[in-house]
């Protein structure tokens, strides 16, 4: 297949973020995808030394001047900002027909989904938002496993994502400040918007169910006056049991994300900080560690995995690059007219408003300290 390389712009994502360089690097890695323009910050040192950095010739002081000069020049607009200007922005690049890729979480609230939704279907349009942990080989042979039915009927998922940044001192003992939108707590807590959606998004991923009710229990241990742990227990669809553990105030984990899933004939782990292997164990007593080059794998021994042999541990990056790459051919689907052009990687509308009714929900359940039920769009 002859590749055609498409055109990215990029709203935020700046050098000083925290996230704009990833995607750049990931967007690019496989050659499908190029940076043609931006407008990377509404800080005009910031938006020029991104684009001397990345030499980008073409940049905008604001999102707008860059949806009318661009709009015929690009394949797609990358949302970078902060998750609480995220609506306006969407909304926005739809009435200028391009499509989007949106960094996580789409929206801080459900009700906004809905409302870009509503747009979305109406303009016919492109929208994915990128979580990016499912890159990962290991995961998606996971994926895989799962819907060969290796272990069997799935009874129930732990799943965790523990940090410590709000809880860590720097090296001379002071206390290190995050990001300013970080720092407040709106409908649903930025720890969320943060951590939560993307636990929610790898269990419907991996299990192809969706959640019925939760019970929730949230704090703030660490050194900022925001949510910064919280626990739930779920119940899915199918009979699944759910444990759900996300936290920045875990002294000891970087970023711990880890899933557990246990069916009526094995189970499984996969741990990210170290993601080449994953686990399994048998109902008659085997465990076996499964990794690139294992003898009966089905997914993490394609050649797009494989930048370089296993034993040279693939990461976060690569993961990422793996994500773009199934965003790319989503768009060309797209670009043909096809409707079915999001593919089992790619994450549509519809996956956020799931994630975000979870999380309307665990805020519901923190205010009446009960189960309650999870209320999906039809």
């Amino acid at each position: 297949m002859i590749y055609k390389t498409l055109k990215l712009g990029f709203i935020g994502g700046s050098i000083n973020s925290a996230i704009g360089s990833t995607h750049k690097i990931a967007s690019q890695m496989d050659n499908k995808f190029t940076v043609v323009c931006g407008c990377f910050s509404t800080h005009e040192d910031s938006n020029r030394e991104t684009a001397e950095k990345w030499n980008i010739e073409k940049i905008y002081s604001n999102h707008i001047k860059l949806l009318e000069n661009e709009k015929n020049n690009l394949d797609a607009i990358v949302i970078l900002t902060p998750t609480d200007i995220h609506s306006n922005i969407i909304m926005d690049v739809l009435e200028y027909d391009i499509p989007i890729i949106c960094e996580k979480t789409l929206t801080n609230s459900l009700n906004d989904a809905l409302k870009i939704k509503k747009l979305l279907m109406k303009n016919h349009g492109f929208l994915v938002t990128t979580y990016n942990y499912t890159g990962y080989p290991m995961i998606r042979e996971l994926e895989h496993m799962i819907k060969q039915d290796v272990l069997g009927k799935i009874i129930q998922i732990h799943i965790e994502m523990p940090q410590e940044s709000f809880m860590r001192l720097d090296k001379n003992a002071n206390i290190s400040k995050p990001q300013n939108w970080r720092l407040k707590d709106n409908e649903i807590s930025t720890l969320s918007l943060d951590l939560g959606t993307h636990l929610s998004n790898m269990i419907t991923f991996l299990i192809k169910e969706h959640p019925l009710e939760v019970i929730a229990i949230q704090n703030s241990f660490g050194h900022h006056k925001v949510v910064d742990n919280l626990m739930c227990m779920i119940k899915y669809s199918n009979n699944i049991d759910c444990q759900m553990w996300y936290s920045k105030s875990a002294l000891g984990h970087k970023n711990g994300l880890k899933v557990e899933v246990y069916g009526t004939k094995g189970s499984a782990s996969w741990y990210q900080m170290n993601p080449e292997f994953l686990e399994f164990n048998d109902n008659i007593g085997r465990n076996i560690m499964i990794d690139r080059s294992s003898k009966d794998i089905a997914i993490a021994d394609q050649n797009r995995y494989n930048r370089f042999k296993s034993g040279h541990p693939a990461g976060f990056i690569e993961a990422f690059a793996n994500h773009y790459d199934d965003i790319y051919e989503g768009l060309i689907a797209f670009k043909q007219n096809k409707s079915d052009y999001l593919n089992n990687y790619i994450f549509g509308i519809d996956d956020s408003i799931s994630e975000l009714s979870l999380m309307t929900a665990i805020e519901r359940s923190i205010v009446t300290k009960q189960w309650e039920k999870i209320n999906v769009e039809d």
